[in-house]
């Protein structure tokens, strides 16, 4: 499966020190990984809503994303971005925590549902679309539906926390794969690993 080349990485999270080290927030916890890998340096777009920066792989530019709106109003930021740099959806990657996966396991899925996640809802009705790629990054379930918002804003035990930099690390591993749309090679690697 080869797709378009990927322009815009997006980290859902929550701003503020006090959830930084939260479950929510394994998607800022990524595009962190990917901007220090590349020694690249988040500045503040107020008018776009978010924390950005720019890396130049293989000679693509491809900018990352940390809305600084809260989860529920991610949308604004990511069409914001999208629209001034005429970025399609298809060239967008949203990294993202997922509750249904093991934490440490990731899948890279395109397009599909929100599955109850309220920053992909979010971006979909901002979008107007589905069509945009998703890095799933395991931080498992609380087991009571009652518990998933204390769960998902709580800090995971070390031993999950390990798992999923271990897998953001591995994900990082394929970044330029990523970029340039050879996304089954990707998954063929992130789907077996655990």
């Amino acid at each position: 499966m080869s797709s378009p080349p990927i322009k815009l990485i997006v980290g859902l999270g929550n701003p503020g020190g006090e959830y930084a080290q939260t479950r929510h927030n394994a998607g800022f916890w990524f595009v962190d990984l990917l901007a220090a890998r590349q020694n690249a340096q988040f500045k503040n777009e107020s008018r776009h809503r978010g924390m950005t920066c720019r890396l130049i792989l293989h000679g693509r530019e491809c900018r990352l994303l940390k809305p600084t709106t809260f989860m529920n109003r991610s949308g604004q930021a990511v069409s914001s971005l999208a629209h001034y740099f005429k970025i399609t959806p298809q060239e967008i990657l949203v990294a993202h925590d997922e509750l249904d996966l093991p934490a440490g396991s990731l899948r890279l899925k395109s397009g599909g549902g929100h599955a109850g996640h309220n920053g992909l809802r979010d971006i979909m009705s901002a979008l107007g679309s589905r069509d945009f790629l998703r890095l799933r990054i395991g931080i498992d379930h609380p087991d009571d539906r009652r518990a998933v918002v204390d769960y998902v804003l709580g800090r995971p035990s070390k031993a999950d926390r390990e798992a999923i930099e271990q897998a953001l690390e591995e994900a990082a591993d394929c970044l330029e794969e990523i970029v340039e749309g050879h996304l089954q090679q990707v998954m063929n690697r992130l789907h077996t690993r655990r």
